[in-house]
């Protein structure tokens, strides 16, 4: 009886008072800014329609409190390494001191696994339409602004995502942790924030602001208010580096500028974008914007970026205009709907991506990808220079379908790659708006935009809202595009196939290569001009149609590239000629000309002791987007060896979709370079090799399954010994990886067999980064040969320090030395050993484990010991120790001996010849360090 009547009261207390979610905090800062002292009462209303036992709260600043958090084990996914290596004082967090309800005692716990989840049990539940209030006194440590650009820095606060707040309830609670993605759930709220800080900032907010006397001396308290306000950004500056610009619609508080416009420029400019998104979508339904520099880099225009600022190659203001428009869009987007942001934030990209195409269309219609660049000499002979700005979107987006790591546009973001959620798949969708418009017209598509915010504006919706307004204005049929265009990971690629001619008409046999069915345009061309364009409904394997005959002379579909294809090489076929596509050469690299069969030319060099610098051209045909069929030849002068040095290679590699076998590569290799002075090497090749990956992309885990063949001739010399000038051996290789930040795994078994000998080898290696910074490395290899008739020479035993590469596989730089610096190259093969002993090779059999750990930073103690047998003699025990130099893991290495079977080496007096060095230069592997978080 005493629950019914309570429950009865609450619902009428929450009917009479119109109650509202809403969040009442009073804080006080420190002196330094790094910590808040908060009192916060928040006032929740159950709108479920059900009771509730248990509310939840996000309170995402304390994701970085723990090295085990969702948010930590993505930034060790991605090899994020200054969050790991972060003290606990820079990575902040909250500390919760009281937690309770007025009605009664309440438990509260952090959710498993997720400790930036709060978990309140209500003593009573929670009826529909009632009202709770909730107490909390708690301290946040701001963290750096170091890992996500947000947080505190040099006594100045960035801050976004920061108080507790109630979770969003929808069909049920939507319970998602910090994953650093820029998609906090998005809810109306009304805020009543008391901040006190010292006297000497400044507070920046889209709240209203009203600033009286502290309680401390040397203390402002300012008050901040809002109503229904969606977010809540918050810049606390000693220098106040933002200006007002006011609009007829909105005031905008902004710290975006461009030093060498006017500041009446910089508003009409702003004004002019305010119009033009009132125009495209509706009215602004908020009084003020805070548009920040540090919101837009969490989503600048990638290329615009990376320009230092005295570099200006666009039109006076351009800039300026493309980083303001898209700053703006994305608050009045996020500001505007409410959705769920981790498995809806495409929809919002791509209705942001559409609309800066479209603004470029209307204002900036002839700017050029490269901008004035275009015009340069040499410059302007590039099909680059003819791009223009809004096709980046297209080339960007082909970077990653060429790569076969293309993922569904309407996948949750957390299980996108990086370079899919910052970039392709907003750009996709984008894209695919575009390609509406030209199916359905641009009117259709720009009324549908309208009267979905008109209807859902500060509302709770979802993309499906708007594809059922855009069904309602045309007869077309879309089904497609949710399905197929945004729902599948597919590659989208059309070809024509056949032509013939049938009295006064065209049939025309379409293939659809990725049987992913959606429309396509049909062109007829003469001399390069249009002469028709018809649309042929979607068709899931081939279609045929049937054209007038316009007396052309080449076919196309897709020829104004508005489809994103996989290959757009292949949609062109000419009547009457040889060839589809004329022939083009071009010296350097380019952006890919699918109109014509190309062919590169770039200078390239390689250095080893005994060539010297050996440069030449490197002759192939893939652009910057790589092409499943690839080939290459790289002939080079050595300038040390005056001789002719170099290779070849053709590949082709097959992927396959929503399989865990994820591509399948097949090819011919070959090179000569010189093995010693005056002395050369040829290595030919052939192989196939199968790579396994997760269908779950993000996951970095991966599987290698190599066959191939290596055939190697020597020179022969009077004056060098050469111990076996050619041989042929037959190779399977298994590796598996799964490499992360805080842990690191590889395996590997490999079988080698030739005529004189058969042998198999593996190697285990693991690598844990501890929460105290602690690393520790273990590396275990074995080998054995099954049968060695080449017990006279060492050239293919194994070795315990430094192979001899009888397979070329290893950059040497001096591969034959044996004393100087070019001898004390390390590679991590086989025995591992840093220390280099007198008997250094086994005929018969091998094991070692290779051990080091943290002493401080970057500084390891590393150590090594194993067996090793020859042919007719017993095993012998070996072990070296000593300190590791770890400047770059894996790229950038010194080893510095100290303890072995030799000795204290440091004692030696030529102690500089026993230290070891890992250095990587060549480019595509050091290209890997700084785009393995992206893939």
């Amino acid at each position: 009886m005493k629950t019914t009547y309570t429950f009865f009261l609450l619902s009428l207390t929450s009917i009479l008072s119109f109650s509202q979610n809403k969040i009442v905090s009073d804080i006080q800062s420190s002196e330094d800014l790094k910590t808040f002292t908060i009192e916060q009462t928040i006032t929740y209303e159950n709108t479920s329609g059900k009771a509730l036992e248990t509310i939840y709260f996000y309170n995402w600043l304390n994701a970085f409190s723990d090295k085990e958090s969702p948010l930590a084990k993505r930034y060790a996914q991605d090899y994020v390494r200054r969050f790991h290596f972060a003290s606990s004082l820079e990575r902040g967090g909250t500390q919760i001191h009281s937690l309770s309800t007025n009605l009664g005692e309440s438990q509260w716990r952090y959710v498993e696994g997720q400790v930036d989840l709060i978990e309140l049990d209500l003593d009573q539940a929670l009826a529909p339409k009632a009202s709770i209030e909730v107490n909390l006194n708690y301290t946040l440590t701001i963290p750096d602004q170091k890992f996500n650009g947000f947080g505190w820095k040099e006594r100045e606060l960035l801050l976004k995502d920061w108080l507790i707040i109630p979770a969003v309830y929808g069909k049920d609670w939507v319970l998602y942790s910090h994953k650093d993605l820029n998609d906090y759930p998005s809810q109306k709220l009304d805020y009543d924030i008391t901040i006190q800080v010292p006297n000497q900032y400044t507070i920046r907010s889209n709240f209203d602001q009203t600033q009286s006397t502290g309680d401390l001396p040397g203390f402002q308290k300012i008050k901040l208010k809002a109503k229904q306000m969606v977010g809540l950004p918050l810049f606390v500056k000693r220098i106040d580096n933002f200006e007002v610009i006011q609009t007829d619609h909105v005031k905008i508080y902004t710290n975006l500028k461009d030093s060498d416009l006017r500041p009446e420029i910089e508003a009409l400019i702003t004004d002019r974008i305010v119009y033009f998104l009132e125009e495209k979508l509706g009215e602004f339904g908020f009084e003020t914007m805070l548009i920040t520099e540090e919101e837009y880099n969490l989503s600048p225009v990638y290329g615009l970026n990376q320009l230092p600022s005295f570099i200006r190659p666009f039109p006076d203001g351009f800039q300026y205009d493309i980083k303001l428009l898209k700053a703006i869009t994305n608050q009045y987007l996020r500001r505007s709907f409410l959705i769920d942001a981790r498995k809806n934030q495409w929809f919002l990209d791509a209705i942001l991506v559409k609309t800066m195409m479209d603004y470029v269309e209307t204002y900036y219609p002839d700017v050029k990808l490269l901008g004035t660049f275009s015009d340069v000499f040499g410059v302007k002979w590039f099909y680059a220079s003819d791009l223009m700005f809004n096709d980046r979107y297209q080339f960007i987006h082909e970077t990653t379908i060429r790569q076969n790591l293309g993922q569904a546009v309407d996948f949750s973001q957390d299980s996108l790659l990086k370079f899919n959620q910052n970039l392709s798949n907003p750009y996709k969708g984008g894209l695919g708006f575009k390609y509406l418009e030209d199916y359905l017209g641009t009117e259709t598509v720009n009324e549908s935009l309208k009267l979905y915010f008109e209807k859902n504006k500060l509302k709770y919706s979802d993309p499906d809202d708007y594809f059922d307004i855009l069904s309602s204005l045309t007869d077309k049929d879309i089904s497609w595009f949710s399905t197929n265009y945004l729902g599948s990971n597919k590659d989208i690629d059309f070809k024509i196939d056949k032509i013939t001619k049938v009295s006064d008409s065209i049939k025309v046999r379409l293939l659809n290569k990725t049987k992913n069915p959606m429309p396509v345009a049909v062109y007829q061309l003469k001399d390069k001009k249009v002469l028709s364009k018809d649309w042929v409904n979607a068709f899931y394997n081939d279609t045929i149609i049937y054209l007038k005959d316009l007396g052309s002379d080449q076919l196309a579909v897709n020829y104004e590239e508005i489809i994103p294809e996989f290959d757009q090489r292949n949609n062109f076929k000419s009547r009457g000629k040889i060839l589809n596509k004329p022939f083009q050469f071009r010296i350097f690299e380019d952006i890919e000309d699918p109109k014509y069969n190309q062919l590169f030319m770039v200078p390239e060099f390689t250095y080893n002791l005994y060539d010297g610098l050996a440069i030449g051209p490197k002759l192939y045909n893939t652009s910057l987007l790589p092409k499943q069929l690839s080939y290459k030849v790289t002939p080079k002068y050595g300038l040390t060896s005056n001789a002719l040095v170099g290779g070849a290679s053709v590949s082709y590699t097959q992927f396959f979709k929503e399989e865990d076998l994820f591509a399948v590569r097949y090819g011919l290799n070959g090179s000569r370079f010189s093995y010693d002075r005056d002395l050369f090497y040829n290595r030919y090749s052939g192989f196939i090799s199968m790579t396994y990956r997760p269908q779950d992309l993000r996951d970095n885990s991966r599987h290698n399954l190599s066959v191939r063949t290596v055939n190697v001739d020597q020179d022969e010399s009077e004056f060098v010994e050469t111990e076996e000038p050619s041989y042929n051996i037959f190779n399977i290789r298994y590796n598996f990886s799964n490499k992360n930040l805080d842990r690191f795994l590889t395996s590997s078994i490999d079988y080698q067999i030739s005529k004189k000998f058969s042998k198999i080898s593996t190697t285990f290696s693991f690598r844990k980064l501890y929460n105290n910074n602690r690393q520790i490395n273990f590396r275990f290899y074995g080998g054995l040969f099954l049968y060695n008739d080449t017990q006279n020479s060492n050239y293919f035993s194994f070795a315990l320090d430094r192979p001899s590469d009888y397979l070329f596989d290893y950059n040497y730089y001096g591969r034959s030395e044996e004393s100087g610096l070019f001898s004390q190259q390390f590679i991590m093969a086989e025995g591992g050993f840093k220390s280099q002993f007198d008997q250094r090779f086994a005929d018969d059999w091998i094991v070692s484990t290779n051990v080091s750990t943290t002493i401080w930073n970057w500084i390891f103690v590393y150590g090594d010991a194993g067996f090793f047998k020859n042919s007719f003699s017993n095993p012998r025990f070996v072990y070296d120790s000593g300190i590791r130099l770890n400047f770059v893991e894996d790229y950038f290495e010194l080893y510095l001996p100290i303890y072995s079977n030799n000795g204290w080496e440091f004692r030696d007096v030529n102690y500089d010849e026993r230290i070891r060095f890992l250095v990587t230069l060549d480019l595509s592997t050091l290209f890997k360090l700084f785009t393995r978080k992206w893939y």
